[in-house]
């Protein structure tokens, strides 16, 4: 009878499924068919001469724009756009370059090539590039600067007014993970990683293994700024510092596929040594995959600020005739089981406005340290006030710390490790941005403006005093934001300064020696009783 009951429930419920499943295949077609229908009729029937790519381009974009800013497009030309900037045949000229107020500025040159040796400096405007004016922001641009080794380019710079041009031969060099390491005076190893790039474990690996040799009793790992990348990167830097057989992250979806575990394969390099990680705001993906795993095996003290909240996993998937798109198919979960992400793009208010998760779980350490689940990756120990807006990302958006930094006075100025603003600078650099504009971000700010804009180009009036309003009301509080944060600013601002004056190796010695983050690291590492202390 027993049986014969479990047998039932079993028909029953396979029975339930395979129903759910024919509706969603019912469903699927039918919305196809519709989309197909309309997108027919518009194509045959319109009065204007219709694009078909760039409609269903639009269309596809629009849908997708529902979902999450991860689940994207791209069509045949633009994948094969971004095969030719990836491959081989792309050779840089040996500097870092980024469209300010829509002129080719460039922001960093590498020591010791093309650029640098043809005497090209951060804030050199490019107006043409082989005779072609590099007004293309939207990536055409780009393809000017492509072609082989030792391929000739010819730059016509801009600089105080005057054009000149150079011709610089291109040539093929790797982008470091890890722009570089250092053992600090007081016995604590530095390293920097930039990006979870193929390789970059590799490179951490052979900066601890210098580290170590040079007898390092501590380690700082600096993940700030850093985006993400490649996960299997994230897992083997992991293991550079756990033992084998551990779980780094793992992945959830609706999708059984997708529901996979990730450990660590090898044995590690150092299981002992003090270990701090610092994050920030910035740091994203698998920079909390790394950040989150060693906090929550406890071996590490994770320092600085609440990171960015990437939790969500993509997959490429072809689509025909060679367009291809990139979807979402999961989460990311560290090892106690924390959901990195922060943000909840399905499940939008009425104004269409992005929510944070309301969540707040606890969760446990290997331990029993308590955790918790707030979005992205609280530190241990947090640095620096915090802010309600964002108002570091925004000033960053707008290229103003290069901005500024590049039109700062060079007279008189010694640029080392003992260098620092002048009294005043911090008052005329706020006073630079509100003058250059710039915006937090918000929801309501976009709305309103949008409202104001609407009402003018309305012919509405009486509308002038309450938009002076909310522009007063808008600076006052940025205005706070700027004074809350006067010493994040401060140092950011040094740093940048520093930055573009000098080459990499003496842009390290002022950092290491200057920055707030590195000092409350060595602070842990150089007292072993503050830092066990974080464990318990």
């Amino acid at each position: 009878m027993k049986k014969s009951f479990i047998v039932t429930v079993f028909i029953f419920s396979s029975l339930l499924f395979l129903s759910s499943l024919k509706y969603d295949l019912f469903e699927i077609s039918k919305q196809l068919e519709i989309f197909n229908t309309v997108f027919k009729n518009i194509n045959t029937n319109y009065v204007e001469k219709t694009k078909p790519s760039k409609l269903i381009k639009k269309g596809v974009s629009k849908m997708l724009s529902e979902l999450d800013p991860y689940t994207t497009y791209s069509s045949s030309e633009d994948v094969e756009r971004a095969k030719l900037l990836s491959s081989g045949s792309r050779y840089n000229i040996g500097a870092d370059l980024s469209y300010i107020k829509n002129r080719l500025t460039v922001t960093d040159v590498f020591k010791g090539l093309a650029a640098d040796v043809a005497g090209v400096k951060p804030g050199d405007v490019i107006s043409k590039i082989n005779g072609v004016a590099a007004n293309d922001s939207e990536g055409g641009t780009e393809n000017l600067l492509l072609g082989g080794v030792d391929s000739e380019i010819m730059l016509t710079i801009k600089k105080d007014g005057q054009e000149k041009n150079l011709s610089l031969k291109k040539t093929s060099f790797k982008i470091k993970s890890v722009p570089a390491f250092r053992l600090l005076d007081n016995g604590v190893g530095y390293i920097p990683l930039t990006r979870f790039s193929k390789g970059s474990a590799k490179e951490v690996e052979s900066a601890l293994r210098f580290l170590l040799i040079d007898e390092a009793e501590g380690i700082i790992l600096d993940l700030r700024n850093n985006p993400g990348g490649l996960l299997n990167e994230a897992v083997d830097i992991v293991n550079l510092f756990v033992e084998k057989d551990q779980v780094v992250v793992s992945t959830r979806s609706n999708i059984e596929n997708y529901n996979l575990l990730y450990t660590t394969k090898k044995h590690p390099l150092s299981v002992e040594i003090p270990l701090v990680i610092l994050i920030n705001g910035n740091s994203a993906s698998a920079s909390e995959i790394v950040a989150g795993a060693l906090q929550d095996l406890d071996r590490a003290v994770v320092v600085g600020k609440q990171s960015f909240g990437k939790g969500l996993v993509q997959r490429v998937l072809p689509l025909p005739y060679g367009a291809q798109m990139k979807i979402t198919v999961s989460r990311y979960y560290t090892p106690s089981g924390r959901c990195i992400q922060s943000l909840n793009y399905v499940n939008k208010n009425k104004t269409g406005v992005v929510n944070s998760y309301e969540k707040n779980n606890i969760f446990y350490t290997k331990s029993g340290r308590r955790v918790f689940d707030n979005g992205g990756i609280t530190p241990d120990l947090s640095i620096g006030n915090k802010s309600k807006f964002n108002l570091i990302r925004a000033l960053k958006k707008k290229k103003l710390f290069f901005q500024f930094a590049n039109n700062y006075t060079k007279n008189g100025v010694v640029y080392d490790d003992s260098f620092h603003l002048k009294k005043g600078d911090f008052s005329k650099f706020k006073v630079f941005c509100f003058k250059e504009g710039f915006d937090l971000g918000l929801k309501t700010e976009e709305f309103l403006l949008n409202a104001f804009r609407s009402a003018e180009q309305e012919g509405l009036k009486g509308f002038g005093a309450e938009k002076e309003n909310l522009n007063s009301l808008l600076k006052k509080e940025k205005t706070a934001a700027f004074d809350m944060l006067k010493n994040d600013i401060i140092e950011l601002l040094e740093e940048e300064i520093i930055r573009i004056n000098l080459y990499k190796d003496d842009y390290y010695s002022f950092f290491l020696k200057n920055n707030s983050f590195v000092k409350k690291a060595n602070y842990l590492l150089n007292s072993e009783e503050v830092y066990y202390s974080y464990f318990k």
